[in-house]
């Protein structure tokens, strides 16, 4: 479990110590996390400085791919194979306990460790393409392809999935014995995105129906992991 291709994704660096029985190192739940989440955040340090930035991403097979304008000091830091940490979170409820100390969160998170890689050639479209799926699956086919310029002005970073943890709380409260007879209620609020009626902007015809993928809109796994 955990292993690819003989390296493993569980590493000392990607441990979890702290509460280990949530801890979760195959790839088949990092993946379902990464899959389901929307942005990721990377942290660099440039010159003793450390940077946390959020940004798009979208995963093809065990590759990550994130993206970003060609200025952006990140993606240009990232490229000079600065090591990256990039994070996701899903919070899926709030956990209200009887006591302020045992109130906590239902979460599913990610870590992945590694060196970021500039994208290039042919592979830049795909990566293009797998971080707008990411976002909205169906999308790509619809609209304009980004033209030459646009390609220019939009850099892509690939960075291996080979080093990495997922951290997960699920239940309810875990009150102490002596406060179980308080009269407070306890239990845990579910936390779920859920999408909204699609609204159109001012230029698109009432003729244009919306698409399919818009109006049945889910979050969730929706491949194959591997």
């Amino acid at each position: 479990m955990g292993e690819r291709n003989g390296r493993r994704l569980k590493t000392p660096r990607t441990t979890v110590r702290r509460l280990p029985k949530r801890g979760a190192h195959d790839f088949e739940t990092i993946a379902s996390i990464l899959d389901e989440a929307f942005v990721c955040h990377v942290g660099f340090v440039v010159d003793g400085q450390p940077y946390v930035v959020p940004t798009g991403y979208g995963r093809d097979g065990r590759t990550l791919y994130i993206h970003g304008s060609s200025a952006s000091r990140m993606l240009r830091t990232l490229s000079q194979g600065v090591p990256a940490c990039v994070t996701v979170t899903l919070v899926d409820g709030l956990v209200l306990a009887r006591s302020a100390f045992h109130h906590s969160i239902n979460y599913r998170s990610v870590v992945v460790l590694g060196d970021a890689q500039l994208v290039q050639g042919d592979e830049k479209l795909h990566a293009l393409r797998t971080v707008s799926e990411h976002m909205t699956p169906g999308r790509w086919d619809d609209v304009r392809p980004p033209t030459a310029q646009e390609l220019k002005a939009t850099s892509v970073l690939k960075l291996d999935i080979e080093e990495a943890s997922a951290k997960l709380r699920t239940g309810g409260p875990i009150d102490d014995e002596e406060d179980l007879s308080l009269d407070v209620w306890a239990g845990v609020l579910p936390m779920s995105l859920v999408p909204k009626r699609p609204v159109a902007d001012e230029h698109t015809p009432a003729a244009i129906d919306v698409p399919p993928y818009v109006t049945k809109y889910r979050r969730g796994a929706r491949r194959s992991v591997l």
